[in-house]
């Protein structure tokens, strides 16, 4: 395969990376910082597609990503309430979300599985003409991408350090000493599920208009993808300091991109793809146990040796 071959999946991957990688980012902050465990990922990704295709169908491709991220802060809520407010576990919780959303996204898409959005205005589409005869004309895709990532990297970086930051923080480290320290940790948990949501539903707005289509499956294994590109970020970017880790999540999924458009090109057929996710997990879930396994097994040996 030739550079010139190369170089385009490589800018693809890179730029479904970045915009996927906001739904990393949305984990690194319910999974790693607040330690729940959301399972309406992919249908609240889902829901920001479909309400940020429909307003932008209405023709306000601005409005489409506060209105998706407002829509993602709804779900948020919504299973946050069920686990703090109702007992549910908060697996289950996210699971019965995301089963209510496949109905709910149905209906915002009124009673049709997909939207087609091939000529419609979005922010993609913007961006071009904005750059028209410029030298970043051909990187415009690349170039929204990029700045959503890094704006949501940045206030994850911000907002981790304040106050009510620093409670979710502790609120994932020890709900009991959170508790006693007269922080309610049911208002923490809730925010944080608000915010992280609120980035997953923007992920969906911005890959729905990215490829000019929204349809009913957009979502299906996202939370998958998800946490393994969060957990290969974690093997490179894993003790560092929280704007390097959220730097690291998104390199993860642009990493998760890359192995996807490596499979692709292998002529791997495409229904071996969720496989592949699950596979990468199974990898960068156990790599760090088999890592120090094997250098026990690797010390183990070194002294039987030096004892004969």
């Amino acid at each position: 395969m030739s550079l010139s071959q190369i170089m385009p999946l490589v800018q693809t991957s890179v730029e479904l990376g970045m915009i996927t990688g906001l739904t990393v980012l949305a984990l690194f902050l319910s999974y790693s910082m607040l330690n729940v465990c959301d399972l309406s990922t992919d249908g609240c990704f889902t829901l920001g597609a479909a309400v940020g295709g429909i307003v932008a169908l209405a023709g306000h491709p601005w409005l489409s990503l506060p209105a998706a991220m407002g829509a993602g802060m709804l779900s948020g809520l919504l299973t946050a309430v069920l686990q703090t407010r109702m007992g549910i576990n908060s697996l289950l919780a996210g699971i019965i979300v995301n089963t209510g959303l496949y109905s709910v996204n149905i209906a915002i898409m009124g009673g049709s599985s997909q939207l087609n959005m091939n000529k419609t205005v979005n922010v993609f589409s913007i961006a071009k003409d904005a750059m028209k005869g410029t030298a970043m004309e051909s990187q415009y895709k690349l170039i929204v991408a990029a700045i959503a990532a890094v704006l949501v990297i940045i206030f994850l970086s911000l907002f981790l350090r304040t106050r009510l930051g620093l409670a979710i923080r502790a609120t994932g480290d020890n709900p009991a000493m959170v508790r006693s320290s007269s922080i309610n940790p049911i208002f923490t948990t809730t925010v944080g599920l608000c915010i992280s949501n609120a980035f997953t539903g923007l992920s969906g707005c911005l890959l729905g208009q990215y490829q000019k289509s929204v349809n009913i499956d957009i979502g299906s294994g996202m939370v998958t993808i998800a946490l393994a590109s969060l957990l290969i970020g974690g093997v490179f970017f894993g003790k560092r300091k929280i704007p390097v880790r959220a730097i690291g999540a998104v390199i993860g999924a642009i990493i998760f991109r890359l192995i996807y458009a490596a499979a692709l090109r292998l002529n791997m057929p495409t229904f071996m793809l969720k496989a592949v996710s699950s596979i990468i997990v199974i990898l960068a879930l156990s790599g760090p146990y088999l890592r120090k396994q094997g250098a026990e097994q690797i010390r183990h040996w070194r002294n039987r040796k030096e004892a004969a």
